[in-house]
This record gives structure tokens, sequence and C-alpha cells, in this order.
């Protein structure tokens, strides 16, 4: 049975400064992320989120569940706990304002090829995507 998920990737820039950068890696680091943040996540219907950096730029991969309605969610999970917390500290390795929110930092980008392609997609709606397993279990 294929199951079905949307896909948003995104793009966000780090202060170009190798102590900052490894400082933030740490902050993202396996078991270092505060749980709040990522049950909040989960609680607004995100499934699983890498994040790949290279050099200053950061790459996000964020699987959601197929009803995710991304501007509804990013609102209120800027409004969970202990968000805004999150926002101010890792804004001092980021290249945005201190007050930005994730969705403001985080820049929504654009599918330019897929292997097999039919139809056409746009960022803002996320990219469906199909899997063989369920993912949000």
């Amino acid at each position: 049975m294929k199951h079905t998920y949307k896909r948003y990737c995104k793009t966000l820039e780090l202060v170009d400064d190798p102590a900052l950068i490894e400082e933030y890696k740490n902050l993202h680091s396996i078991g270092a992320a505060w749980p709040e943040i990522t049950a909040g996540m989960k609680q607004v219907g995100i499934i699983d989120m890498e994040i790949y950096i290279s050099g200053t730029t950061l790459f996000m991969i964020m699987d959601t569940v197929n009803d995710f309605d991304h501007d509804s969610a990013m609102i209120i999970l800027a409004r969970l706990p202990r968000q805004s917390e999150w926002e101010a500290t890792v804004s001092k390795y980021q290249k945005t304002m201190p007050n930005s929110s994730a969705k403001e930092k985080w820049q929504l980008v654009d599918r330019i090829f897929k292997m097999d392609q039919t139809q056409i997609e746009h960022a803002d709606d996320g990219y469906e995507e199909h899997c063989d397993f369920d993912k949000t279990m």
C-alpha cells in the first residue's frame, strides 16, 4: 500500500563564523534539540525533518502529513511553548533578524526536477510524495 505525504524544502544562511557554525551544529546533534521543539513540530503535523549543511547554507527537508497547511502550521508552531525561546537561541547563528519566526527565517525553495514527475507542483503547497510504508507512525 502506498502512503502519501507532503515534502517541503527550505534554505537558511548562517553567519560566516566557523566557531558559531560548530555551536549551531552541536545544538542540532543527536539528543541536543529541545524535546519541546520536536514535540511541537510533531503536534502541527511535521512527521520528519532533516537539515543538511554546506558551508554557511542550511538545507531542510520537512515531511508532513498529507493535509498539512504550511502557513497555518507555522503560526501555531510559533505560539507553542519554548518555540520563541528556541528561535532566539538559534538566531545568533543565523543571518536573520533576532525576532524573526521560523517561517521568516527558512525560505521555501522550488523543485526544478524530479525523476518521472507527472504533475506541476509548487513549494508553497508542498510536494506530494509516496512511500511503501506509513511515515506518520
